[in-house]
């Protein structure tokens, strides 16, 4: 639990990451920067896309409009706090002249989209229709 407060306190302190190590060359520092902003920018689609689907579904099934929005948006909350966790990893570990981090997030994101999408096939397939 220490570690993970010390994290999230690391989000917030850049400054603290700049005293570790020395400085990269800055053109992978701008390259995290740019990783950070993508993984962003995935995050605000999944929650885009999971409020299109509340907003713009109203004849499917409630269930099953609710499961798939709220995969999305929690998806995209995910997304958007592994940006930052990931930014700090691998700045730090670039000043520290080590390997940079592995995560198995990615895969497990894959795997949450990949799901919804094939629920989306098989309601556009079928045609599944509900009520409110």
């Amino acid at each position: 639990m220490r570690d993970l407060v010390r994290s999230v306190r690391m989000w917030f302190a850049p400054e603290r990451v700049r005293q570790e190590g020395t400085t990269p060359d800055y053109r992978f520092s701008l390259a995290n920067e740019r990783t950070f902003l993508a993984w962003l920018r995935t995050a605000l689609a999944l929650i885009a896309g999971g409020f299109a689907v509340d907003q713009f579904l109203p004849d499917l099934d409630w269930a099953v409009r609710a499961g798939l929005a709220l995969a999305l948006l929690a998806t995209g909350v995910v997304c958007a706090l592994r940006a930052v966790n990931h930014w700090v990893r691998c700045e730090r570990a670039m000043r520290r002249g080590e390997d940079l981090p592995v995560s198995r997030l990615p895969a497990l994101l894959s795997l949450v989209i990949a799901l919804v999408a094939v629920v989306m096939v098989v309601v556009v397939a079928f045609g599944w229709e509900g009520g409110r």
